[in-house]
């Protein structure tokens, strides 16, 4: 072995590549077909930069961390690239930013599909109803009670999934910025407050952050209490988004299989449903108050 073999070894030894066992959870779902186009956009531009500079694939891996494989993976279309690894393509091939200003469509794609899909309704709802009998509701959850209740999930998230998850649940909360403000409520089962998710002092933040919310003109927040006999909501968790053209979508747990569902019909039964678990409910100052007791309790 010559000089320079002995030293190509030990550059090659010295730096890890990336591979797919080190990214889980960035295959393109291939049911997406928006983020199927998206991905493969990303990966042709990655692509024709690499091969107008005369890169090769496997020297462009080793400047950017990853393995050849990977590389033509996500030049392919079969891989999300992350943030990272466009800021370094961006650099490495001198692309002054257009490779790096695709971060903002890769971000998008990265989020499940029918997480996008939620969050594009609440961004065009001008009324949202939900309520949950057996977790704080998605767009109630502070970071930290999201990143716990994640943590426990079985089978067990990666840290890079957990990443995913929790990033598009954060992007949701956007919705508490719309202007003009949609009109929300929200219906909590009294054990779902009194689970300490994460812990003493991450369950005394999402308290703290149940009032904060609660403040807001447009959201109404209700506690229903554990000994109420006459129950509407046993049935599990029910959503109703209402939009500006009088058009609505709604789910339940327990009814229709579970599945969406747009007939007004079908709404109409849900939102009799949801109006009754409210009229069960403690009203929002009653709440208040119960949720400031818990905390002082805690």
């Amino acid at each position: 072995m010559t000089e320079g073999d002995t030293d190509m070894s030990v550059d090659t030894e010295a730096v890890r590549l990336r591979t797919e066992a080190d990214e889980p959870g960035w295959e393109v779902d291939p049911d997406d077909e928006w983020g199927v186009a998206v991905i493969a956009t990303v990966g042709r531009q990655l692509k024709l930069r690499r091969e107008a500079v005369g890169m090769r694939a496997a020297d462009f891996g080793k400047a950017v961390g990853y393995g050849e494989d990977m590389v033509y993976k996500i030049e392919g279309g079969k891989r999300i690239p992350r943030p990272e690894y466009l800021e370094d393509a961006d650099r490495v091939l001198g692309a002054g930013g257009l490779i790096s200003a695709m971060k903002e469509d890769v971000a998008k794609v990265q989020y499940p599909k029918r997480v996008r899909d939620l969050a594009q309704m609440e961004a065009r709802a001008v009324e949202i109803g939900v309520y949950e009998d057996s977790n704080i509701a998605g767009l109630l959850q502070t970071e930290g009670h999201m990143r716990a209740l994640f943590g426990a999930w079985l089978p067990a998230y990666s840290d890079e999934e957990t990443e995913r998850v929790v990033g598009a649940r954060m992007a949701r909360r956007s919705i508490f910025e719309r202007s003009p403000a949609p009109t929300l409520s929200f219906v909590q089962e009294e054990v779902t407050l009194r689970r300490p998710v994460g812990g003493r002092m991450v369950w005394r933040r999402q308290l703290e952050h149940l009032l904060e919310l609660g403040e807001l003109r447009n959201v109404s927040i209700q506690v229903m209490p554990t000994d109420v006999e006459e129950h509407f909501g046993t049935g599990g968790v029910i959503e109703v988004l209402k939009f500006p053209d009088a058009t609505a979508v709604g789910r339940s747990e327990g009814a229709f299989n579970g599945r969406p569902v747009t007939d007004p019909k079908q709404i109409r039964i849900l939102d009799l449903r949801y109006s009754m678990i409210r009229a069960q409910a403690l009203t929002p100052r009653e709440s208040r108050a119960f949720i400031e007791q818990m905390l002082g309790e805690t």
